[in-house]
């Protein structure tokens, strides 16, 4: 008789949740939920906004493509409620039918919302691809953008845009520099970069959110400044201001910190569960919450196997970065840049970073293969 295999529950099935699914597929029964029937990557925003064929082609994929996603239960709609006593979810399918679903292993990578391009709706490809599309039509016809926010995805979408041309990008930052979060050397290099590419950069400029607003579309209204100067008009706002909303409204408040993300252990284990884990930025593992950048699907992986088989003694322990790190700019004609932790950067030629990196080792070594589309 064939040995029942343990079932491994994923709950989001974003960069890093098809990772984790995907390598534990091999073991495992996985059951994976995700509100969209796609892989739709928060990554290179400003690549999105301005050639959206080329980030489609790379950033939002169909489940049907992954070949590794064909041996696992998949689920689209939305978790409601978790009982961690009798390791089971509730979910409403996108259908509208319930499910209740069991599991040996409960892997959290539901990520969070932040602007209008990273959400947790339940939504179909027509209506992603509906919405991308209306964001765009939208930047192309401004004379001027602002953009609010000197994090990595602010920098990434004023630099992008600049590049593009037709528009007056602004960027504004509440700091000296952009890029908090980095090395020194990094914020140094992205404001020569920044105005070089033709993005006006305005620093110690802290807008005043305006009332009630989940900053989670484009806006067209005056910014005001908590820090005392003029409004600023604009044909559109762009609001990358890092006020991130974890998707956690379907766990309970004991495993989440203040402000509902989830505590994890260095295994990355949710505190005071022996078979719940939690990566990426919904996990509160260090204050960069960078599990998804610095491997963390690795150490879930690992560590799900080595729970499964009796074995927490061989748990591996996840190790963040001082700074964060990875491509601000995306893939340019010049080629993809990727700063370091430790300040430095490299440059990946145009022809290498496209066929062998994105194509190559993404698509057939993290993914392990993707189906052609039909076109």
């Amino acid at each position: 008789m064939a040995r029942q295999r343990p079932t491994v529950l994923v709950a989001g099935l974003g960069d890093t949740g098809v990772l984790v699914a995907t390598r534990l597929s091999r073991s495992c029964d996985v059951i994976g939920v995700s509100t969209r029937p796609a892989l739709m990557s928060g990554q290179e925003l400003g690549t999105r906004l301005t050639d959206l064929p080329r980030w489609r082609r790379t950033y939002l994929v169909p489940f049907a493509r992954f070949r590794r996603l064909d041996a696992i239960d998949f689920v689209h709609g939305r978790i409601l409620h978790t009982d961690l006593d009798h390791n089971a979810v509730d979910v409403e399918t996108s259908s509208g039918k319930l499910r209740r679903i069991s599991y040996d292993a409960f892997v959290i990578a539901t990520g969070v919302s932040n602007g209008f391009w990273r959400h947790d709706r339940v939504e179909d490809l027509t209506t992603i691809d509906d919405a991308l599309a209306a964001v765009n039509r939208t930047l192309e016809t401004a004379a001027t953008i602002a953009v609010v926010g000197g994090g990595a995805t602010g920098v990434s979408v004023a630099d992008n845009l600049a590049r593009r041309g037709g528009s007056q990008v602004h960027l504004f930052i509440s700091g000296d520099q952009p890029l908090p979060d980095f090395h020194p050397d990094v914020r140094s290099w992205i404001l020569r970069r920044l105005e070089s590419d033709g993005v006006t950069a305005h620093t110690g400029h802290r807008a005043v959110v305006p009332g009630g607003s989940a900053l989670d579309t484009l806006t067209t209204e005056p910014i005001e400044w908590s820090t005392g100067q003029a409004p600023f008009a604009a044909d559109v706002v762009l609001w990358a201001v890092g006020a991130a909303r974890p998707h956690t409204s379907f766990l309970p408040s004991s495993i989440l910190d203040q402000q509902g993300f989830v505590n994890v252990d260095s295994h990355l284990r949710v505190i005071g569960q022996s078979n719940v884990f939690a990566v990426g930025d919904v996990a509160a593992s260090d204050p960069l919450r960078s599990s998804a950048r610095n491997w963390g699907y690795r150490v879930i992986v690992a560590n799900v196997r080595a729970l499964l088989a009796g074995r927490e003694s061989k748990f591996r322990s996840f190790k963040p970065a001082p700074y964060r790190w990875g491509s601000l700019l995306g893939l340019q004609s010049d080629g993809l840049t990727v700063v370091q932790p430790n300040g430095k950067r490299v440059r990946i030629p145009h022809p290498i970073a496209q066929r062998l990196l994105l194509g190559a080792f993404v698509q057939r070594v993290l993914y392990g293969g993707l189906r052609r589309t039909n076109s």
